[in-house]
């Protein structure tokens, strides 16, 4: 074990995040011990588990870091148009899913049904709907509901899509990214007054 350095708990704690974000890109998350991350960072276990009570608690906490990272590249403004700031978005996405592939996946599939890492993502896709909802030319509130709703199902659409096209990838990541920019232009087509991609198809 590598001599271990006095950090501060935040420090710290940044530390251990960084070693579990390399930990869990390169293998299966069954796979990843605590004992690893704990050698790895050149701390003992019992400090490690100071800091994440379990191997899942260590997960989400990455996964939310991850979740606020990939939000932050989701810039939403409305001088650009629907489609660059789509494009944008979704580029930085499948980026991190195609570098971290073990990730998502122990996300998306291992923990599919722990309440604690789907409640991280679900608070991403309900912040992106919301944002995207924000540049969009709504005319009234019957308009923002009905196309709340083509959102939120288009970005689960994305998300099962994405993580399918990690374990087969039958297209490019352009061919990704530009399936589903068209799926969402295609429907909300004819929910607006106005076209939101004139430019869509390029």
């Amino acid at each position: 074990m590598p001599p271990r350095r006095r950090l501060s708990p935040a420090d710290r704690r940044a530390q251990l995040l960084g070693v579990a974000a390399r930990l869990f890109a390169a293998q299966p998350y069954d796979l990843v011990l605590m004992e690893d991350v704990a050698e790895q960072a050149g701390v003992s276990r019992a400090l490690l588990y100071q800091h994440f009570p379990g191997k899942r608690d260590l997960f989400a906490a990455l996964y939310r870091e991850v979740s606020e990272q990939l939000l932050a590249k989701a810039r939403f403004d409305p001088a650009d148009t629907l489609v660059e700031q789509l494009v944008e978005g979704l580029d930085a996405h499948i980026e991190y899913f195609a570098e971290n592939r073990n990730t998502v996946l122990a996300a998306n599939r291992v923990l599919a049904g722990d309440l604690l890492v789907q409640t991280i993502m679900n608070d991403e896709l309900d912040a992106l709907r919301e944002r995207l909802l924000g540049v969009l030319p709504l005319a009234d509130a019957r308009s923002r509901e009905a196309v709340s709703a083509v959102v939120k199902s288009w970005l689960v659409f994305v998300q099962v899509l994405c993580v399918d096209w990690l374990t087969h990838e039958t297209c490019t990541r352009t061919e990704l990214r530009d399936v589903c920019v068209g799926a969402l232009v295609g429907a909300l087509r004819p929910l607006l007054d106005d076209d939101p991609a004139p430019d869509w198809p390029r």
